[in-house]
């Protein structure tokens, strides 16, 4: 029989339907790939990772900034990661931008280039608490408010110790050396991470009120150094109420810091140089390491002598590049800049010339700083305190130096005996005097003129026993002991005749007077 002529007719169906299907086929593909779009998201590791869409993509470029001022961050690929090349701050916005691109058999679907960002915040852990009661030999647990990864700490907000654990903890153990104390914590979520430290203070439990200090009890600080208080209980219930007094008295403030945190922060030129500081606490107040006393180191030798030569009280000058500012000043004072001394004149008397050596200090720097005291209303005892310095500071930041000049007397005991004083480069005044006889001899050396008076009533005891009273003695400049520069009537001049003071005539006294004011150097030979 023959075949029947329909079943003839179903291969093109057949061929229709497949190529029905295939057209199908290719348009879900090409849907698929079309609304396969790529992902730039957060990481739990990195800092943002990239998921490539359907169909592939190559990473073109990826950037990233930071800050407000959208400063460049080095970055990375790793596998589908993106890591920063350098430390990036905890709680810092990030920009980051990623371009892709498409395989050229599909890129008429879905462009060749695609182009994501995305913006995101570091990852931030902060301490739950920052003061501590902890029972003896426990030690000092840091909690924080959400895992991390590294955790540096350190006894100062620079140069901490850093540990990055293999999984993120909440919970920090630090070693404990003491009853009480502080250190600095700086802790991240990332290891990539930088964070800013913050202090922790712990305490012994009970009832009284401790506190930690910062620079610590005894230590040496600056003159300007701020003076940080942490106590066991909030300021107000530790103290009373008030501020606590800061010795010696310096201009500065108290300033709070948190609750239980107060800072003295000096002004101007602080406590001084050499100033003993002490801040007085109430007796219920514990100090951890000792008094609340700190010491401020004095200027040295070598550049109080330059600012004294700076100022006109040597013979010498000294010029320096030093900013005329306290700050600049309080350096230079305890670090003193490199430069060398030149004589004012040439004819310096070689007497003078020996008493120099830069760096020691003598009669001659003695000297100086007395007619310093002297010019400025000071105690002249030669001794360079803290008032001295803070004032010598004050003068050269001004540039008030002395208006009066460089005087040098020179006591001869040869024969016939005489003087010669010297001043600002030539002798001013020359003549006879009388000095000590044998028993009472006038001592030889070079001194300071320590009190100047135009009339004394002098006293005392002759040898043979007797006592003395001279009212209205003229013209007088004591340099040692009861040693002096005075006016005296004797029938001769230029021999042994006093008890030990140089006597001149009433006329020569009174010229030797206007140049011999506190301070001067007397040379007796």
């Amino acid at each position: 029989m023959p075949p029947s002529r329909p079943a003839r007719r179903r291969w093109p169906f057949i061929a229709l339907g497949i190529v029905v299907l295939a057209f199908l086929v290719f348009a879900g593909g090409a849907l698929a790939l079309k609304s396969s779009k790529p992902k730039l998201t957060t990481d739990a590791t990195a800092l943002a990772k990239i998921d490539l869409p359907l169909g592939g993509a190559a990473i073109q470029s990826v950037s990233a900034v930071t800050g407000a001022q959208n400063t460049p961050v080095p970055v990375y690929v790793a596998g589908h990661q993106i890591w920063p090349s350098k430390k990036i701050r905890a709680h810092e916005p990030v920009s980051i931008d990623v371009v892709l691109k498409r395989p050229g058999w599909n890129a008429w679907l879905t462009g060749k280039a695609q182009h994501l960002r995305l913006s995101l915040m570091t990852p931030s852990a902060h301490l739950l608490q920052h003061w501590l009661t902890l029972p003896s030999g426990q030690p000092v647990t840091l909690k924080f408010a959400a895992p991390v990864l590294t955790v540096s700490s350190g006894s100062a907000p620079v140069g901490l110790h850093r540990q990055v654990f293999g999984t993120p903890q909440t919970e920090v153990t630090l070693p404990r050396t003491t009853s009480a104390g502080s250190v600095w914590v700086a802790a991240a979520p990332r290891s990539w991470e930088i964070a800013a430290p913050a202090l922790v203070s712990w305490f012994p439990t009970g009832s009284g009120t401790t506190a930690v200090a910062s620079p610590a009890p005894g230590a040496t600080i600056h003159s300007n150094s701020p003076i940080t208080l942490r106590f066991s209980k909030p300021v107000g219930q530790a103290l009373g109420g008030g501020m606590p007094p800061v010795l010696p008295m310096t201009k500065g403030s108290w300033h709070p810091v948190d609750s239980h945190t107060i800072v003295f922060q000096p002004e101007d030129y602080g406590y001084g140089l050499g100033a003993h500081v002490a801040i007085g606490l109430p007796g219920s107040v514990h100090l951890v390491g000792g008094k609340a006393a700190w010491r401020v180191p004095r200027g040295s030798t070598l550049r109080l002598q330059q600012l004294l030569a700076q100022l006109g009280y040597l013979p010498l000058q000294f010029h320096d590049s030093v900013a005329p500012t306290p700050a600049a000043q309080e350096d230079a004072a305890v670090h003193p800049p490199a430069g060398s001394f030149s004589w004012r004149w040439h004819n310096i008397p070689s007497a003078l010339r020996n008493l120099w050596a830069p760096g020691v200090s003598g009669e001659m720097t003695k000297g100086a700083v007395m007619a310093f005291q002297n010019d400025h209303g000071i105690t002249a005892d030669g001794d360079p305190g803290p008032t001295v310095w803070r004032a010598l500071l004050t003068a050269a930041i001004a540039g008030r130096g002395s208006t009066f000049g460089y005087t040098f007397v020179q006591v001869s005991e040869g024969s016939p005996e005489s003087q010669s004083t010297w001043h600002n480069g030539k002798t001013v005044v020359s003549g006879p005097v009388n000095t000590g006889i044998p028993v009472a001899p006038t001592a030889q050396g070079v001194f300071a003129v320590f009190e100047h008076a135009p009339s004394v009533t002098m006293s005392g005891t002759n040898p043979d026993g007797s006592h003395y009273s001279d009212p209205g003695v003229p013209w007088v400049s004591y340099f040692n002991g009861g040693d002096a520069l005075h006016g005296f009537l004797r029938g001769s001049y230029g021999s042994a005749q006093s008890l030990g003071c140089v006597e001149m005539p009433y006329d020569e006294a009174h010229n030797v007077y206007q140049y011999t004011p506190i301070g001067t150097l007397v040379a007796v030979t």
